[in-house]
């Protein structure tokens, strides 16, 4: 059987894996978002469902204020000794922490500090001894991979940061993660920006402090010369071994709008390919060094068919594990039910770097079709495909004062924000339809029978290639009210429907 790429689709970028008792454990990371690094189990590594969170508290992460794509960065997750590590950086701030668990279903632990500097940290357990490994840059400023021995109950460095390895000479060498297999020490990392020029190499030692050999034919997986290929941007992973002796690589990929077209809005993905070891003791991955959009499954793994159909109602979002806000929410401008959600507007608008009402959840597929019952009050609400406050699309209603109902569409782009058609309606409930595709959004307004276009977006304005940054867009429901009189709005019937 086949599996496709992306495995878990949407952004959930700098995907990190470990396997405990035959099943497999995920996080990502999540920038601004909260609550902060989802944490995903599987049976087989293609199909994989959400159980939490490591962050859930705002003792945990501080993200008051911060820049979009500020926050936290690229996490890694091992279990030593049937404890769960969860190791990553707030890069606002800066600075590298861990968090722990007994239960990986329950709450993690407050934050214990490292002040080892750089950022995309991982942690290595032997003989007793745990070490922490990070980018950073030597005494003459140039970018390495760098290590010191730690106490783990402390966080407290035992040894300087020494460094392991220059990398190969692409730019912003990031995401080390440090193995030990055989009689060998495998470092590996990415370079070239998690962009299209992005790419894994490694390196391997017969001594954990190295020195370390590079891999003759480093990337040992980059996408960058597949011009034309919808995934791009292989490269920051991790390796994990699985219940029957396959190796395996997860590592981000982002899938671009169009052939010729370069530009990605849904954010950076976890994707999947298969490792193999030479007998020399290098590995290779994937399909000559590249990630496919499909692979065949070895005949030893079993695994479900992956449901990449759906349809997201308010029925069946979860609300702990589904849905997500910007920096840390007021909770008591929220209510969710099981079939409805109510939101209560401030003077924060979505254009500010502050938590406005905003609860969002991700887009997963370029084609969607969006549909929701929306009565706003006496307040200005509706759905936003968000990708951060410069950059960011609304259909919304707002009253007009006269007991009526006013839809707009809003398009803000850098400095420049603008509504355009608008519709007034008699009714206080109005639905919403928003049909997304790879290169454009169109919004209409439904009213009876009528079906009513307000208007088109390009999805290229809302991506990485124009906002820059390191997230995805967000479907966001929202409310603003100046006034700040406690007013709810109420979305009711919603169906996100993806058909594969």
């Amino acid at each position: 059987m086949k599996y496709q790429n992306p495995v878990l689709r949407g952004m959930y970028p700098d995907p990190s894996v470990c396997r405990y008792q035959d099943k497999y454990y995920m996080v990502c990371s999540t920038f601004q978002y909260f609550p902060g690094v989802p944490v995903f189990e599987s049976d087989d590594m293609v199909n994989w469902k959400q159980i939490g969170h490591c962050l859930t508290r705002p003792s945990q992460i501080e993200l008051s204020g911060i820049r979009s794509s500020g926050g936290v960065f690229a996490p890694t997750i091992r279990c030593h000794n049937g404890r769960f590590y969860m190791v990553t950086t707030n890069d606002s701030i800066p600075q590298n922490f861990y968090v722990y668990t007994d239960d990986i279903y329950g709450e993690w632990s407050e934050p214990i500090l490292v002040e080892q500097d750089g950022i995309d940290p991982s942690l290595f357990f032997e003989d007793g001894k745990t070490y922490f490994i990070s980018n950073g840059s030597d005494e003459k400023g140039v970018g390495c991979i760098q290590m010191s021995e730690i106490d783990i109950e402390t966080g407290k460095m035992l040894t300087p940061s020494k460094v392991l390895w220059h990398g190969t000479g692409g730019r912003y060498l990031e995401s080390p993660h440090l193995y030990r297999f055989g009689e060998y020490y495998y470092l590996v990392e990415a370079e070239g920006g998690t962009e299209y020029g992005h790419m894994a190499n490694y390196a391997r030692s017969k001594a954990i402090w190295g020195p370390y050999e590079s891999y003759p034919n480093n990337p040992v997986l980059t996408n960058r010369n597949l011009g034309g290929y919808q995934l791009q941007a292989a490269g920051h992973g991790d390796i994990v071994e699985d219940a029957n002796g396959n190796w395996w690589f997860m590592h981000l990929a982002f899938r671009q709008i169009h052939k010729w077209h370069t530009f990605h809005h849904l954010g950076r993905e976890a994707c999947l390919v298969p490792l193999y070891w030479q007998e020399d003791g290098w590995f290779t991955m994937g399909t000559d060094g590249t990630c496919q959009l499909e692979f065949e499954l070895p005949d030893n793994v079993v695994f479900k068919e992956q449901e990449l159909s759906y349809e997201k109602t308010f029925e069946n979002l979860d609300t702990k594990l589904d849905w997500c806000f910007l920096r840390i929410p007021e909770n008591k401008n929220y209510r969710f039910s099981d079939n409805a959600l109510e939101l209560c507007g401030t003077k924060i608008t979505l254009d500010e770097t502050a938590s406005p009402t905003f609860a969002a959840i991700r887009q997963t597929e370029f084609d969607i079709t969006l549909c929701c019952d929306v009565e706003c009050g006496q307040q200005e609400c509706g759905i936003s495909f968000y990708m951060d406050e410069l950059h960011h699309y609304e259909i919304g209603a707002r009253p007009d004062g006269t007991g009526r109902t006013t839809v707009f569409v809003r398009q803000t782009i850098e400095c420049v924000s603008q509504e355009s058609k608008q519709v007034i309606c008699d009714a206080e409930k109005v639905t919403f339809e928003v049909i997304a595709e790879a290169e454009q959004y169109h919004f209409y307004l439904v009213n009876g029978i009528e079906k009513i276009h307000l208007s088109d977006a390009y999805t290229r304005y809302l991506s990485t290639e124009v906002a820059s940054g390191f997230t995805g867009v967000m479907i966001g429901f929202y409310a603003v009210n100046p006034a700040e009189s406690k007013e709810w709005s109420r979305f009711t019937a919603l169906s996100v429907v993806h058909k594969q």
